[in-house]
């Protein structure tokens, strides 16, 4: 089992670049399968879920080039009886493919998708609103069914702006017949940049970004080459790793409205937060103020994604903190590992209150998620000692060698690889 080893009390310092968006590249990745040719994709991370969709992709019979942060995708020919169904049960992300596949072939049988465990995301908004553009679909233990004699345009109004569901119908309603319009759609910017990519592609497309999305299907495609957003989530890890140890650090190329909330509460709880000619500055205070409410929320609001992490940092403010989690029942798993570290954390229901105590205190911890993971490497950096965070491989699944990026910044921190791991890695 991977693991990192931290030596922790060492304030971050220093300026770094935020590698592309996780968030942005999967989908993008699965929109190349609409076009019989060739996309390139830069400022793709080189992670563990882009791996996963790579091979998933090379197994369906596209070529694949992947050098650094570029990706080459020949999707001219595909074939599905060879769909890997290992890669589909690892991550998430692999529902994306639907709308791609379904708006190309017509028909697709899925797994139902792995990735964390934290909460049980059922994929029933993705497929209530592709059976309103004419999809069959079955269930079938745990296998989902979909066909259509060819995608209809209709007008779908999504009981939560899921991000998935609201990406899936943008990729399907680019190869229907007519108009797809999306009403309470997600407004991330992860979806405004998948539909620049669309756009590029040569996809008619209006309103990304708002809650009403317009999608005008069969406009012809073309090759074309897009570079994918700054992760957003993996620039406020970096931020909150700065505020947690006492340090001060620079992020190079961070867009300031996708992260404006984790900011506000940045300034909130003592934080110097400014506005540089190339991203974002932040300097701790000496001892960070608790804050008293705070609520996960879809964009613009504060991140699902950004919760662990903040409550980690939250463990050491001075009073009382409070933490809602409305988007996952099972985010608060990492309070039990905090706690291992001396964190007072009480959980009840999806409110989650941490009483800041004088210090965190370094141990032997395992990460049950990404961003848990996460949040346990900030809470090894703030604490005093040593800390071995386990399963790794949560991490890298989102943070392209999260090791080099916080040495940079100053940090005590190395990754301790199981060998037979890597090796399942580097199929």
């Amino acid at each position: 089992m991977s693991s990192y080893l931290i030596s922790g009390g060492r304030p971050l310092s220093g300026q770094l670049h935020v590698h592309g968006s996780k968030n942005a590249a999967l989908p993008i990745i699965a929109a190349s399968l609409l076009h019989r040719g060739v996309t390139v994709i830069r400022g793709c991370p080189d992670i563990l879920d882009v791996k996963y969709m790579v091979r998933i992709l090379r197994s369906i019979g596209c070529e694949v080039i992947h050098q650094g942060d570029m990706l080459r995708i020949d999707a001219s020919e595909i074939h599905l009886e060879n769909l890997s169904r290992e890669c589909i049960g690892k991550m998430r992300s692999s529902i994306l493919l639907l709308g791609a596949v379904l708006g190309r072939c017509h028909r697709m049988v899925l797994d139902y998708p792995g990735g964390c465990t934290i909460g049980a995301r059922p994929v029933d908004i993705h497929l209530k609103a592709l059976e309103q553009m004419d999809v069959h679909i079955e269930e079938q233990d745990a296998e989902i069914h979909c066909e259509t004699r060819g995608l209809s345009g209709a007008r779908i109004v999504l009981p939560y702006p899921s991000v998935g569901a609201t990406e899936n119908l943008m990729m399907a309603g680019a190869m229907a017949e007519g108009i797809t319009w999306i009403q309470n759609a997600a407004k991330e910017p992860e979806v405004a940049d998948l539909a620049g990519f669309l756009e590029a592609m040569g996809v008619s497309i209006y309103g990304a970004g708002t809650d009403r999305i317009g999608i005008l299907g069969k406009c012809p495609l073309r090759d074309t080459e897009y570079t994918v957003m700054t992760d957003r989530i993996v620039a406020g890890t970096y931020l909150l790793a700065a505020a947690g140890s006492g340090g001060e650090i620079e992020l190079f190329d961070v867009a300031e409205q996708h992260i404006h909330c984790l900011l506000h509460l940045c300034e909130a709880m003592g934080c110097e937060v400014r506005m540089t000619d190339r991203g974002i500055f932040l300097k701790s205070a000496r001892r960070l103020f608790a804050i008293e409410d705070i609520h996960t929320q879809p964009f613009p609001g504060f991140p699902t994604d950004m919760q662990s992490q903040l409550m980690a940092v939250l463990t050491t403010a001075r009073g009382e903190s409070t933490i809602y989690e409305h988007i996952f029942e099972n985010r608060f798993r990492t309070a039990d590992e905090l706690r291992k570290m001396g964190a007072d954390i009480q959980i009840k229901n999806n409110r989650a209150v941490i009483c800041g105590v004088g210090k965190l205190k370094g141990c032997h911890v395992s990460a049950r998620d990404l961003r848990g993971g996460a949040a346990l490497i900030i809470a090894g950096l703030m604490a005093e000692g040593d800390t071995i965070v386990e399963n790794s491989i949560f991490v890298e699944r989102g943070y392209q060698d999260i090791c080099k990026d916080l040495t940079q910044l100053g940090a005590r921190i190395r990754h301790c690889r199981d060998t037979r791991e890597g090796e399942i890695i580097g199929k």
